[in-house]
This record gives structure tokens, C-alpha cells and sequence, in this order.
């Protein structure tokens, strides 16, 4: 289970700028729903100062991806284009306060929107259209040419970097030698440079020295006393309840059927039945539960009754 900050839950419940936004300049696409996110996002631009005025997303994924990209679009508002092009992945994970490792594509996957989307606002063609060089994992339809700019935009040096970075490699895992064979050119390439110690750099079959300090969500842990079986009914019942109103801000909500030992059986209704962002929801429910009551807990849509 992913440590979220509380910037990140509080920007995932209560997302900022989401929606469509009517008579965009810039439209920027990004992602595949095929490959688990896809993220729009739309652009506002005053003419003559480039301020970007207004911004607005709409994202398929989880609840980090969300999070990043409503993140994203209070970065960018009130910046001219050639300042919010100057925002990074990493721009975006700190504002949140930081992602898990494993969640940081989220980030990355915002930077390309918006590279998309001012290159559609100058009417330009941004290339990514997965076609840089090889394509190195056919699963997410990652190419050599994002798998370079990512390890080059964030110092990576391992394969599992690339993975938590992009994707590739998260699936099938069949694609491992050729992120390994990019990694290794690419990371030799910046030793080259002098923008990589030649200690950091990968190489096939060492052990991998980081060449930074990760940032990592710490947790605080403090010992407590087990949860009886009603205390745990309790905690979870608190924690829906206190989850309601942002669901019910969009239309939807959320209402706890029952506990069967760790499995958390919830029903959704109102615009969250058949909403594209259902399984979003269910794994951000899930992480506040997870964090309310500290142990492990599956939770679980019930099925629809027929």
C-alpha cells in the first residue's frame, strides 16, 4: 500500500480545477485509457502577456494522478508560458509534498500534458506520439525516446526508476533488456557530459549506487494498542462519513455495506455508478481507510443488485 501525503489525498478528494474548460487555446493530450491513465489538459492564455488565465483537467487514472494533475493546473495559473514551461515532474511531486516512488509516472505524465498543450496553443506538433526511436514496452507504449528524457530529466540510474517514472517495464516485464540497454547509453552519455559520477551510472549486473537521495514519504510510526472488532466498524464508519461530502460535491457517494474481517465491502451511487473514475475513488477510499485504522484493508464495490 502507497504513504500519501495529506497534500496529495486533500488534492485528490478535492481536486482543484477539474473539468472542461469551454474555448481552451491549448489542449494538451497525454496517456492512454488502454494503459491505465489518461490525462486532458486545457489551457487559457492571454494574448498579449502569455499568462496562462485559466486551466482545467480531466484524468482516468488513480488517485495520484489525479492529485498531480490538479496540481498541475494550480502551477501553471498565473504564469506566462515560458515560466510554466520551465516546471518540472519533480515540480509537481514536491508540491504535493512528495509521491511514493512507484506513483511518480504522475507527475511525469502532467509534465507532458502541458508540454502538449502549449505546443497545441502555437500550433505546433508535440511530438510524443510514441514513436521516438524503438518502442521499448509495447504493454504502456513506452518509446526509447521518453525513457531517455525521463532518466535524463530526473538523474535515474536503475531500471526500477524508469519503471516508477514511466511504466515501462510494469507489466510483462519482457522489455527489461531493452530499458537496461537505454539506461546503460543513456547514463554513459552523462558521464560523458560531467552531469553523472561515473560511480552512479548504471551498469548490467552491479549493484546500483543512487545518485541522490530519494525522496520518500515517511510514515510516523507510533505504537498502539489493537483495534477490537467494533472499534474497527467505528474507525471505518467515521472515515466514510468524513469522505461523503466530496462525493457528494460531484453528484456520488459512498456508503459502507459491511467488514468482513480487512475486506471493506462499500456501494457507490449517484454519478459515481459507471463513472470512468469509480476505480480512482475506490483506491482513494481505500487509503484513507488504510491510514484511519493502520492495518491493511481490501475495499471492495458491492455488487449491483439486479
Amino acid at each position: 500500500m502507497w504513504e500519501y501525503s495529506e497534500k496529495v489525498k486533500d488534492y485528490f478528494f478535492n481536486p482543484k480545477n477539474s473539468g472542461v474548460l469551454e474555448d481552451a487555446d491549448g489542449v494538451g493530450d497525454v496517456g492512454a485509457i488502454s494503459c491505465g491513465d489518461a490525462l486532458r489538459l486545457m489551457i487559457k492564455v492571454e494574448p498579449v502577456s502569455q499568462v496562462i488565465t485559466e486551466a482545467k483537467f480531466q484524468t482516468f487514472g488513480c488517485g495520484s494522478a489525479i492529485a498531480s494533475s490538479s496540481a498541475l493546473t494550480e502551477l501553471i495559473i498565473g504564469k506566462t508560458i515560458e515560466q510554466a514551461m520551465q516546471i518540472s515532474n519533480q515540480d509537481i511531486a514536491d508540491f504535493l509534498g512528495g509521491l511514493p516512488p512507484e506513483k511518480m509516472h504522475c507527475s511525469v505524465m502532467g509534465y507532458e500534458a502541458l508540454q502538449a498543450a502549449v505546443a497545441n496553443y502555437r500550433g505546433e506538433e508535440w511530438v510524443d506520439d510514441h514513436e521516438e526511436g524503438a518502442l521499448i514496452c509495447k504493454c504502456f507504449g513506452v518509446d526509447e525516446g521518453m525513457i531517455e528524457r525521463t532518466i535524463r530529466a530526473n538523474t535515474l540510474t536503475a531500471v526500477e526508476e524508469i519503471t516508477n517514472f514511466t511504466k515501462a517495464g510494469g507489466s510483462c516485464a519482457t522489455c527489461a533488456e531493452g530499458i537496461e540497454a537505454v539506461l546503460e547509453r543513456v547514463n554513459a552519455q552523462m558521464v560523458e557530459e560531467g552531469i553523472l559520477a561515473t560511480q552512479e551510472a548504471f551498469v548490467p549486473g552491479a549493484v546500483p549506487v543512487l545518485a541522490k537521495p530519494k525522496k520518500v514519504v515517511v510514515k510516523p510510526t507510533e505504537s498502539k494498542a489493537p483495534l477490537t472488532t467494533l472499534q474497527k466498524i467505528r474507525l471505518i464508519e467515521e472515515t466514510i462519513e468524513a469522505i461523503r461530502p466530496s462525493l457528494q460535491r460531484d453528484g456520488g457517494d459512498c456508503e459502507l455495506i459491511d467488514v468482513e474481517g480487512n475486506r471493506v465491502i462499500v456501494k457507490l451511487t449517484g454519478a459515481c455508478v459507471g463513472c470512468h473514475l469509480s476505480g480512482a475513488t475506490i483506491e482513494g477510499v481505500q487509503a484513507r481507510l488504510v491510514e484511519a485504522v493502520g492495518v491493511p484493508l481490501l475495499v471492495i464495490p458491492a455488487a449491483p443488485v439486479h
